[in-house]
């Protein structure tokens, strides 16, 4: 979708900037896209509560006094303001956008959504949530939640890790149906050669959507975004299998991408401008499990 302007550049309504930045980030990012995943929409900072305790329900007959429990509370903070955008600023040649004979503006336009959902999935998957003066000013990376579960120094994985894992989730009573691998592309052409006893590989494409595949039941995301240099030997990766819905991510309502025709008008040259501000945590570390050490056959 190439993007219109006047002489003092584009006017974009939020549904325009919505089509052409929100909706496909969500769609370019491998986090985002993930089943489940809570995205919540907001204006300012979120205050997700989280109950620490149980209500403890007993058996009362007829009469008797029910047991009162006072509940306790926790809470995440998400977007606060200390929290940075991510921003991006693209020069283009006015003469090359005149003359191109394919939409050159659209052409950067993509290439900075993919750009910014690459930063996305860098920064919600292995990010260290930068603090500056006590305050954290980039999102946390699953990689990096503490209270996840692990399972450690894998070496090269075989079903009973990926049965360990499993185990683990299932041990914590997270629901199997929302539980969803995600890998770098190494570790998937390795699994995808992983059989059982009877010859049968574990990875197999998803009968239920074309191009998909499943692991043990659960779906399967591949993305680079999750590194394969990791480790001592720089040789070791992650695999993570979780349950989206145990993640919570807020999405400032106010993005923005701006085409700047004359930002350098002394060398005839435009900008698009890409503003926009997201944030994530986990609500339950029990539905993130990591497989930790991981490395390829011969490596």
């Amino acid at each position: 979708m190439a993007l219109g302007t006047t002489g003092n550049g584009p006017i974009l309504s939020p549904e325009q900037v919505e089509g052409i930045l929100t909706v496909p980030v969500q769609k370019a990012s491998v986090f985002l896209s993930l089943p489940g995943l809570r995205i919540i929409d907001t204006h300012g900072p979120v205050r997700v509560p989280l109950l620490t305790g149980s209500t403890a329900p007993s058996w009362h007959g007829e009469n008797e006094l029910i047991d009162e429990v006072t509940q306790t509370f926790d809470e995440v903070l998400l977007l606060s303001p200390s929290i940075k955008s991510i921003k991006s600023l693209e020069r283009y040649s006015n003469e090359l956008a005149r003359q191109s004979i394919t939409d050159a503006i659209g052409n950067i336009q993509t290439r900075m959504v993919n750009d910014v959902a690459g930063k996305i999935d860098d920064t919600f998957f292995t990010g260290d949530g930068a603090v500056v003066s006590l305050e954290r000013t980039q999102p946390l990376g699953v990689l990096n939640y503490s209270g996840v579960q692990e399972v450690t120094a894998v070496g090269v994985p075989t079903l009973d890790d990926l049965h360990d894992a499993e185990g683990l989730a299932l041990g914590a009573e997270v629901d199997p149906s929302r539980l969803v691998w995600v890998m770098n592309s190494r570790d998937f052409v390795n699994l995808r050669k992983l059989k059982d006893n009877g010859g049968r590989y574990q990875i197999q494409p998803d009968p239920t959507e074309a191009g998909k595949y499943q692991l043990l039941g659960h779906r399967v995301f591949v993305t680079n975004r999750l590194p394969s240099n990791l480790g001592a030997a720089t040789n070791e990766s992650n695999i993570i299998l979780m349950d989206p819905s145990k993640i919570a991510v807020a999405r400032d309502l106010a993005p923005s991408l701006t085409v700047l025709p004359d930002l350098f008008g002394d060398y005839d040259q435009g900008a698009i401008r890409v503003v926009c501000r997201y944030d994530a945590a986990v609500l339950d570390p029990d539905g993130v499990v990591i497989l930790r050490g991981v490395t390829a056959p011969g490596a």
